[in-house]
């Protein structure tokens, strides 16, 4: 069984930036793709990013040149820099632990950006 233990979310203003980190139990992070996802009110939940245990990354358009997601496999731990927020990015961010058929989410940590 794996932990997902998302933390960094917050109140910041637009053109701000926050920094969410993921930290993961269990032995298979290091040969696992994770990942960020998110949901706003009243919305599906979406792909913001993922990595791939080999590091190649991958974005929704919609956050292409403001968030970074990197991994650290030492800490078992994933993170998703987020720059330039925007108040469309205010969200529940939920981190994502894939491998083969195995499936694991974190709890969220919100994010919310206005003024």
């Amino acid at each position: 069984q794996v932990q997902l233990v998302e933390s960094g979310g917050g109140l910041v203003q637009p053109g701000g930036s926050l920094r969410l980190s993921c930290a993961a139990s269990g032995s298979i992070f290091k040969i696992a793709a994770v990942g960020w996802y998110r949901q706003a009110p009243g919305k599906q939940r979406e792909l913001v990013a993922t990595i791939t245990s080999g590091g190649s990354t991958n974005y929704a358009d919609s956050v292409k040149d403001r968030f970074t997601i990197s991994r650290d496999n030492a800490k078992n731990t994933v993170y998703l820099q987020m720059n330039s927020l925007k108040p469309e990015d205010t969200a529940v961010y939920y981190c994502n632990l894939h491998r083969g058929f195995l499936d694991f989410w974190g709890q969220g940590t919100l994010v919310t950006v206005s003024s």
